[in-house]
């Protein structure tokens, strides 16, 4: 049986289309969020901010300091800390804002409102304002005001810059504690800012499995995953810059699923190495995407969705569907 062309009752189970796949928002990673700072940076740094208009009274997470701290003072620079923006301001304010899911930035003409449902706030600046969105009925984006370096460590959950380590920490960080690849690499409190997307990006590009637990790797796998933590990152990197080079990145542009990504989000697609169908391990709202045959020699992983509708039937190789 093919898994990308399954039917009747594990249809609604198997096969990701890309009308599913556009209707399936993931948070933005290292990729994403460097691309959304190299962007502000060029259109804010120096820049006073002038007002920040709240359409939604949640979003905003703290008190002290108030908001209105905020106007006036000048934008000194845009930085990263793990899968959030942040804007450093004048007299050691920070602001912090988490995407999360679905939050997103537009760039429009200086006074825009918020956009519609998913209008959170809008921060107004000479040449420009700079809109928070989301568009989820979950409202899980935030925006922290906080002020002095703690404050601001405080946000950041402690895991190490993937492209700023060299092997040595990796490893150490890798390996700390025994868990599955997948789960290290996207724990932020070990890594910082890599997710669901782009570990499937860097353990097909090392040629691991997504569950090999880490405590079993030999120096070759480990050195293999370093060198496609780092080449995967920095690829993906430079290629959004390029992308969006001379303009920001509008609504549907920054997204998980990518038509050249080379398994995420592409179950039941040729793997772009050896051709076989790209596999998938679902949980929760999460889907993980391998190559059985370029990751885990050739044996599928479970899929509990599919084995439980399958039964007797699932096949544990690819070999088994022939």
């Amino acid at each position: 049986m093919n898994p990308g062309r399954l039917t009747g009752a594990t249809a609604t189970v198997g096969a990701s289309s890309p009308s599913r796949r556009a209707s399936v928002v993931r948070m933005p990673e290292l990729p994403d969020v460097e691309l959304y700072v190299a962007l502000l940076r060029e259109r804010i740094v120096g820049q006073p901010l002038e007002s920040v208009r709240l359409k939604s009274p949640f979003v905003l997470r703290t008190f002290d300091p108030p908001l209105a701290a905020a106007t006036g003072k000048t934008v000194r620079d845009v930085r990263r800390l793990g899968k959030r923006v942040v804007l450093v301001l004048d007299d050691e304010l920070f602001l912090v804002v988490h995407l999360m899911i679905a939050g997103r930035f537009r760039w429009e003409k200086r006074g825009a409102k918020p956009a519609g449902k998913i209008g959170l706030a809008a921060f107004d600046f000479p040449n420009g304002t700079l809109l928070l969105t989301e568009a989820s009925p979950k409202k899980r984006a935030s925006l922290h005001l906080v002020r002095g370096a703690e404050a601001l460590a405080a946000h950041h959950a402690g895991g190490i810059e993937p492209l700023e380590c060299d092997l040595e920490a990796f490893s150490a960080a890798l390996t700390r504690e025994s868990h599955t690849l997948k789960r290290v690499l996207t724990d932020p409190r070990v890594f910082s800012g890599i997710g669901n997307a782009y570990s499937d990006e860097i353990l097909h590009a090392a040629r691991l499995s997504p569950v090999k637990h880490t405590g079993k790797l030999t120096p070759d796998e480990n050195a293999r995953l370093y060198q496609a933590t780092h080449d995967v990152l920095t690829a993906w990197t430079e290629r959004l810059r390029a992308e969006f080079a001379e303009r920001f990145p509008g609504p549907g542009d920054v997204t998980a699923f990518r038509p050249d990504f080379a398994v995420h989000g592409r179950f039941g697609e040729p793997c772009r190495v050896c051709g076989k169908p790209v596999q998938r391990i679902r949980y929760a709202d999460n889907e993980t995407n391998y190559c059985a045959v370029c990751q885990n020699e050739g044996r599928r992983l479970a899929d509990r969705a599919l084995s439980r509708i399958l039964h007797d039937s699932y096949a544990r190789t690819l070999d088994d569907e022939d």
